[in-house]
């Protein structure tokens, strides 16, 4: 994806990821695969409407070439999302303290385009558990693939049965950052995600 990014792409991510809402969240209602004893997890977010007014090109992206890869991969029709507050949103961990949640996906097709690049062993890899079952970030280590970010890389998956989550990254002065895209198909459409996220997000339905 690197050919489709703008000149100083890299700067602007940094500005916006460094305005980046980062506290303990708590766990996600319905689609939290968190052991029972963590109620909240520490990372970063930067918000659909950051990401609009301070990335345009990338919410374009979303909207046109990276939907039309999205399409080229499935069997059936897919969209974007119609709903802004969650279409596209950047998630940022710091340190190493932060990473995010263990977790299944509502959306039947979800794109990550990484924006930073970590060495192997950094930290900060995309988890999923083969088995999908896996209820605690322990039980998806114990049979998982692994993805390591590179700037610039977008991949797709259906992630609403094999839990998943990202690593904490192992440096202090580290800084993961990846948009992370929601697409929707005919047989599943934008009207079945659970209700209770946009409560948990936004306060209402």
């Amino acid at each position: 994806m690197a050919s489709w990014l703008p000149e100083g792409w890299q700067h602007d991510i940094i500005t916006v990821a460094a305005r980046a809402e980062c506290r303990a969240f708590p766990r996600t209602p319905v689609l939290s695969r968190e052991a029972q004893e963590v109620a909240r997890v520490p990372r970063g977010r930067v918000h659909a409407d950051q990401v609009r007014r301070g990335l345009p090109w990338l919410y374009r992206l979303y909207r046109a070439r990276i939907l039309e890869l999205a399409a080229s991969i499935s069997a059936e029709p897919v969209k974007p999302a119609a709903d802004d507050r969650y279409g596209m949103v950047l998630n940022v961990q710091r340190g190493t303290e932060m990473r995010f949640e263990c977790h299944i996906d509502s959306n039947p097709l979800t794109g990550l385009l990484f924006l930073t690049d970590h060495a192997a062993d950094a930290g900060g890899e995309l988890v999923f558990a083969h088995d999908e079952d896996a209820d605690s970030v322990a039980a998806v280590e114990r049979d998982c693939v692994v993805i390591r970010p590179r700037a610039g890389y977008l991949t797709f998956f259906d992630g609403r049965r094999h839990p998943h989550y990202a690593r904490a990254l192992r440096s202090e002065s580290d800084v993961r950052v990846v948009a992370v895209m929601n697409f929707y198909t005919e047989s599943y459409p934008e009207s079945t995600r659970p209700r209770e996220l946009n409560r948990h997000l936004y306060g209402d339905d």
